[in-house]
């Protein structure tokens, strides 16, 4: 074999070694953690928690944009969890649907005088709204003109009074217990150690029975792209984040639920508008200001707690364009602080977290495919070592499987949500089927955010995502 191929193939299979053990460790980790949790958490009585005389006050902050199909049933749920010093913003930004129209009529809302201060910039507020009826109280809604998701969610930490701001998607399902679990950590902050953020997990909510804004019963998804999606928060949850957590390295929380220290968010200019990867990138530029300015030791804690539940795309089609936002934010967000780049100054986020997200996050998917590329070269030219291949490929795939086995074991024995045997085997069906129907997609579409990014330089535009919404029935 030339020696161009032998250092490719060389560099391809180091590649997949330095992924395997790496995923080793974070599942170690992640156990670790887990158990650590638990036993912490276990007998944790959080009602007295919200007894307490001193506790942060929180503001839930959800951007909604054409969300017609699920915005009343999603509001009721906020206002239904229950903590004594919240309030729930709703932005309307710039919808062309009936979101505003209809949340004016379930709730009975007027346009109000109310006073706030413009610390960062956004698009023009045309109004806020407030309910007549006393049980809506909290209740704060506001429409302004269209800037995204990230503006949005600027206009409503403008308006938030709060300590802390809880950012959610609008299309979400909170637990009823979910504000005082995320906002224990900042509780328990240690002297000499702030705690800037926290984050939970979120856990698919497709074919789920809901009741004014309850899951009243977790049901395994019938689509066949939601059932795969599972399997994949199930890992990226359950022990990705979690791993990095306990070294505290992580660096994004998910922008469908996560809680943020107010204060700090202000100071650096609140969420970036010019990216599609707002929430990776306001978590990093957290991070930097705490080692650049701040120079105090902090922490991003990750609550391993099912909290949170979404609607996932159900279309091949959604599917695409949501990872292809991803694959362009993260490009952004990591072109935006290269400075970290192995940069001890920056401690583990420097050295680790983001040399990890550049190598295996950004690039894996295009190693990945120039491997493709690679096999079909040595293929025509007659170069391939049928044995070496069937033995390579067979690592490949068992890693794979015994990887996800791994993370749905770990659900099952901790805060499993999905009751009964047949869920179990055919989440384990899907494992073995991942690699070869689903990851192709994942990665086909990664590419295209590259392509995307690099070449057509689209770096911006969301793509219009359409949601089946919520129903009070099984769907």
């Amino acid at each position: 074999m030339p020696i161009i191929e032998t250092y490719l193939n060389n560099f391809l299979f180091a590649f997949l070694i330095v992924l395997f053990v790496l995923y080793v460790v974070i599942s170690v980790l992640s156990a670790f953690e887990l158990r650590k949790y638990i036993q912490k958490n276990k007998y944790t009585d959080y009602k007295s928690i919200l007894r307490f005389e001193i506790i942060p006050s929180v503001s839930i902050i959800a951007p909604a944009y054409n969300e017609e199909k699920s915005i009343v049933e999603n509001i009721k749920c906020l206002l239904s969890l229950y903590y004594p010093k919240q309030e729930v913003i709703i932005v309307n930004d710039g919808s062309k649907d009936k979101t505003l129209e209809l949340v004016i009529e379930a709730f009975d809302l007027i346009k109000v005088d109310y006073a706030f201060e413009t610390i960062i910039y956004t698009k023009r507020v045309r109004g806020i709204y407030k309910s007549r009826k006393s049980e809506f109280s909290s209740l704060i809604v506001v429409d302004k003109e269209n800037g995204g998701k990230g503006d949005a969610l600027n206009a409503g930490i403008n308006i938030s009074r709060c300590d802390l701001f809880m950012a959610i998607d609008v299309d979400s399902i909170i637990e009823p217990d979910a504000i005082v679990k995320m906002v224990k950590p900042f509780i328990e902050e240690e002297e000499g150690r702030k705690i800037i953020a926290s984050g939970g997990v979120v856990r698919v909510a497709n074919s789920c029975e809901i009741n004014n804004g309850r899951i009243v019963k977790v049901v395994y998804p019938k689509n066949i792209w939601a059932k795969f999606q599972v399997l994949e928060y199930f890992r990226a949850f359950t022990l990705g984040r979690m791993a990095w957590s306990r070294i505290n390295g992580l660096l994004i929380i998910s922008g469908a639920f996560g809680m943020f220290d107010r204060e700090l968010v202000l100071k650096i200019g609140g969420y970036d508008t010019t990216t599609v990867g707002e929430d990776l990138e306001l978590v990093v530029r957290m991070r930097r200001y705490m080692h650049e300015v701040e120079k105090k030791k902090y922490r991003i804690v990750f609550i391993p707690d099912p909290l949170c539940w979404t609607e996932v795309p159900s279309s091949l089609n959604i599917l695409g364009k949501q990872r292809n936002r991803w694959t362009r934010g993260a490009i952004d967000t990591l072109q935006k602080h290269s400075k970290l780049f192995f940069n001890p100054k920056y401690g583990r986020m420097g050295m680790l977290s983001y040399p990890y997200w550049v190598f295996f996050e950004w690039l894996g998917p295009i190693f990945e495919f120039s491997g493709l590329i690679f096999f079909i070269y040595v293929i025509l030219a007659g170069l391939l070592n049928v044995s070496t291949f069937l033995m390579f490929l067979a690592l490949v795939y068992s890693f794979s499987i015994l990887f996800s086995f791994f993370a749905v074991f770990y659900e099952s024995f901790t805060y499993n949500k999905y009751k009964g045997s047949s869920y179990l085997l055919n989440l384990l069906l899907f494992a073995t089927l991942e690699m070869i129907i689903y990851h192709p997609f994942i990665v086909y579409f990664s590419i295209k955010g590259n392509f995307d990014f690099f070449i057509l330089r689209k770096r911006h535009g969301w793509g219009k995502m359409n949601r089946v919404g919520f129903k009070s029935k099984k769907q």
